[in-house]
């Protein structure tokens, strides 16, 4: 028999995002600190595509980001501070998972004719 936990599925959550690399490390830094009690997290590590923050108790929680063709594809992992993780990826302005299909132009004759 195959026990899971109930969290395991949230602790590695992804979002895309028009912020930049540089723009979702730094967001991240200040939402964390924003937060309150035991909640607050602050950088212990950073890099140019992730930062490593901690929080009360020494809980980890780390937000790494990537560019991709469809937006900045971010990710954050904390095993306790799962449901801040998910409010940080939702204040995020998402990026549009569609990508923009642009018509070609008609030849002028077309054009004319129709």
């Amino acid at each position: 028999m195959t026990s899971s936990h109930q969290q395991s599925s949230r602790q590695l959550q992804e979002s895309l995002t028009t912020w930049s690399v540089p723009e979702v490390l730094q967001q991240a830094v200040e939402f964390f600190a924003r937060q309150s009690g035991i909640y607050s997290a602050f950088p212990e590590k950073q890099g140019p595509s992730h930062v490593v923050l901690r929080g009360q108790g020494g809980e980890e929680l780390v937000i790494a980001a990537r560019e991709t063709p469809q937006g900045t594809a971010v990710s954050g992992s904390s095993y306790l501070f799962d449901q801040q993780v998910a409010r940080f990826l939702a204040s995020m302005p998402p990026a549009t998972s569609q990508p923009t299909v642009v018509a070609p132009a008609l030849p002028a004759a077309v054009e004319a004719s129709a």
